[in-house]
């Protein structure tokens, strides 16, 4: 068995992207170890993910981009994230969903069909997540 536990995201300002993440997205923290002034690991986990996230001091301009997260209710999970001050982009789903090619349209999917509909956004380093919609159930 392998499992996807951490992955590494560049950022350049630890404490600003803690904020960023915990304040707005909702990740919960893991770990804050500051042993010395020189090393520190802070790891994040997304609710509901069994993949974390640690925020790596980069000088660097390369960033990660397109990070998933997936969510129930695309709709909602986007709401939510725009009223903590997320600029979370529009929906958009695969266009023609049957014989799929690489296209997309704007607006969620019809019939909110899994792994259709998607909207994204990124942190103030640059990094890129999509929200994708799977298991959704209408109420």
């Amino acid at each position: 068995m392998l499992a996807l536990e951490v992955v590494s995201l560049p950022v350049a300002d630890v404490d600003r992207a803690l904020a960023f993440y915990t304040q707005k997205v909702g990740f919960r923290l893991d770990v804050d170890y500051h042993p010395t002034p020189t090393f520190r690991v802070v790891q994040l986990t997304p609710p509901g993910s069994s993949c974390s996230v640690q925020l790596v001091t980069a000088d660097s301009a390369a960033r990660v981009r397109n990070l998933y997260l997936v969510t129930t209710d695309l709709a909602a999970e986007r709401a939510a994230l725009i009223e903590r001050g997320v600029a979370v982009g529009e929906f958009r789903h695969k266009a023609p969903i049957d014989t799929w090619e690489g296209g997309f349209s704007a607006g969620l999917d019809a019939q909110r069909r899994d792994y259709a509909s998607f909207a994204d956004f990124e942190d103030p380093d640059g990094n890129t997540w999509t929200l994708q919609e799977r298991g959704y159930r209408a109420p």
